[in-house]
């Protein structure tokens, strides 16, 4: 049976962008009779707020987006996502990391995903020696040896096909921050598994994210689902739309009366609001 989640993050309000996402994974799943799941992924510290939880509630089902048994959060999984730390930890994969940003912006030599590509400075330090306490740390994955480990890995987006799993292209990625339990990469590769999660939906601009989720899943023995990456609902400027520049919010058109399940029709049909427009981007094969 068909399985997605629409996964969220309680720090600012849903807009347009997170009903058009919420509505790829609602109506993939509801296609094949499969099971549509909400994810609250609360674990980014003080930035995290009960009081969007309660919006995001009311701005699903005000679209008439309904998911199947109860809200997930992502906190809750914490225990999880520590023993998986202390698995990579034990097979020799996770290396301790004090560098700033602005130290490896100044030494990196290559640009990724995520912007400068980190130049490996602390994977041969000694995580244990007197000189380096590695309490407060970030922990980066020594990408390089996993993949000595796994092997060549493959996965599969619906949209764009059969790809080479590629996670070199991030660098040594951190897994668990020095601020928060657990990064993205490895919070939410594990929560899909916990979750039974066959097919992950997401924005286009997370693509390369999935060769990263890859390699966890072989080096925890995971299951490996399909990918669906979405188009994304763009700008006049070209840039998505986003909290942080004050896309309008779902909640504020819900207040001013508007008809949720209108727009979400909408949507479905390809009419968006003047000015914003779908971004049909497909990554290729590496």
């Amino acid at each position: 049976m068909i399985r997605t989640r629409f996964a969220p993050s309680p720090n600012g309000p849903l807009h347009l962008g997170h009903a058009y996402a919420a509505l790829v994974a609602h109506d993939l799943a509801r296609a094949q009779d499969g099971e549509f799941l909400l994810r609250i992924e609360d674990i980014d510290g003080e930035r995290s707020r009960v009081e969007f939880v309660e919006e995001f509630f009311r701005d699903l089902e005000w679209l008439g987006l309904n998911w199947d048994g109860e809200a997930r959060f992502q906190s809750k999984r914490l225990p999880g996502h520590a023993e998986a730390g202390e698995r990579l930890k034990a097979m020799g994969l996770l290396y301790p990391c004090r560098c700033t940003r602005a130290e490896i912006a100044a030494a990196a030599t290559a640009m990724g995903p995520d912007g400068p590509v980190y130049p490996g400075t602390c994977r041969h330090r000694p995580g244990t020696s007197e000189s380096f306490d590695p309490e407060g740390a970030a922990w980066r994955l020594d990408v390089a040896r996993a993949l000595d480990l796994t092997g060549p890995l493959a996965w599969t987006d619906e949209r764009a096909g059969p790809q080479r799993a590629a996670p070199e292209i991030f660098g040594d990625v951190v897994l668990l921050r020095k601020d928060l339990p657990a990064s993205y990469h490895l919070a939410a590769t594990l929560d899909d598994a916990t979750e039974g999660i066959t097919l992950v939906t997401r924005g286009m601009d997370l693509f390369p994210a999935s060769h990263v989720h890859r390699l966890l899943q072989a080096l925890l023995g995971l299951p490996v689902p399909v990918w669906h990456h979405h188009p994304l609902l763009i700008e006049p400027d070209g840039r998505k739309l986003a909290k942080r520049r004050g896309a309008p919010s779902l909640g504020d058109r819900r207040r001013a009366g508007e008809d949720g399940r209108a727009i979400v029709e909408a949507l479905r049909e390809g009419r968006f609001p003047a000015g914003i427009s779908l971004s049909e981007g497909l990554h290729q094969a590496p």
